[in-house]
């Protein structure tokens, strides 16, 4: 797989980051729609583990950035922005996060429960198995299953979507499994947190108030360690806003002003 595809012109001063883990591609919509008026790097991240996809971004960046870029990550990518970010502060003008996986271990006990209360109950059941083989050891073609569930969440995931078409690249469980296992260890000792205290540059959150990820979990524990933090709530907006029907237009206004004014100085 290609590591990175650009969008636009250079300078290419605005990154977008997939979420997942194991899920590239998944940013494609929002990067054509930045490019229009701005150079946009979408790294495809293929690493396996936490520490080597902040390597992968670096070197993307490093490589083709127009440095310091504006971060833009989504879901789990919010929160590899958010690690990169406090580790090389030099590269990163502004920070924004969108619909970003919670900081403390206290939120994230909900999200399942949300997702399955808004289901049907054949998916209900179907998710149940599918998760229950995601799990299992010795469960096979676990992309595919993979895959499966992510389509019966983005059901739950999504309040009033337009028809959109996913653009995952190819899912890839074996990279969400390892990755997402890091970060939640990070998570739950309380690094998370900590490595917010050496962020310096702006930070934005948008977050819809149907995504099963509660906003408190985002706006509450970056509130208390970052200086420069704004939080924008969307309204009848699910985990994914720019295929929201009632979201979609306002989140890319949200995305077209923060990069208006910060692009206007490099």
């Amino acid at each position: 797989m290609i590591q990175f595809r650009k969008y636009g012109k250079a300078p290419y001063n605005v990154t977008v980051i997939h979420g997942g883990p194991g899920a590239p591609g998944e940013m494609a919509p929002v990067a054509r729609e930045l490019s229009r008026n701005h150079g946009v790097l979408e790294p495809l991240q293929a690493e396996s583990t936490l520490e080597g996809q902040l390597r992968e971004l670096r070197s993307v960046l490093d490589e083709n950035g127009n440095l310091p870029v504006i971060l833009i990550g989504y879901s789990w990518g919010a929160l590899l922005g958010f690690i990169f970010t406090a580790r090389n502060q030099a590269s990163v003008k502004k920070l924004i996060l969108v619909s970003s996986g919670v900081f403390e271990e206290r939120y994230a006990a909900t999200i399942t429960k949300t997702r399955f209360s808004r289901l049907e109950h054949r998916d209900r059941i179907a998710l149940d198995s599918l998760l229950l083989t995601l799990n299992d050891p010795g469960g096979k073609d676990k992309n595919r299953i993979f895959q499966m569930a992510a389509e019966i969440i983005a059901r739950a995931d999504t309040c009033d979507p337009l028809p959109y078409k996913r653009e995952v690249a190819e899912y890839q469980f074996d990279i969400y499994e390892k990755v997402w296992n890091d970060a939640r260890k990070l998570r739950r000792r309380g690094d998370l947190m900590s490595m917010g205290t050496h962020i310096q540059c702006p930070v934005v959150a948008i977050h819809g108030d149907y995504d099963p990820h509660p906003a408190d979990g985002v706006c509450q524990p970056l509130s208390r360690v970052i200086k420069n933090f704004k939080f924008i709530l969307l309204e009848h907006c699910g985990h994914c806003p720019w295929i929201e029907r009632a979201a979609k237009d306002r989140f890319y206004n949200i995305l077209a002003e923060e990069l208006r004014y910060d692009t206007a100085q490099v």
